[in-house]
C-alpha cells in the first residue's frame, strides 16, 4: 500500500510541481531546494 500511495503521489507531483532538473541546485531559493527534496523522496519511495 505504501509504494501504491507514493507511486500516485509520484504522478501528481509530475503534473503539478515544476520540474527543476535543468537548473543549478546553487542558485535555487530554499522554496525550490524543498520542493526538489520532496519530489526526490517521494521518487525513491515510490521505486523501492
Amino acid at each position: 500500500m505504501k509504494k501504491s500511495f507514493f507511486k500516485l503521489v509520484n504522478k501528481i507531483n509530475k503534473a503539478i510541481l515544476p520540474k527543476l532538473s535543468d537548473k543549478d541546485p546553487n542558485t535555487l531559493t530554499k522554496v525550490q531546494k524543498g520542493i526538489l527534496v520532496y519530489r526526490y523522496f517521494v521518487l525513491t519511495n515510490s521505486l523501492d
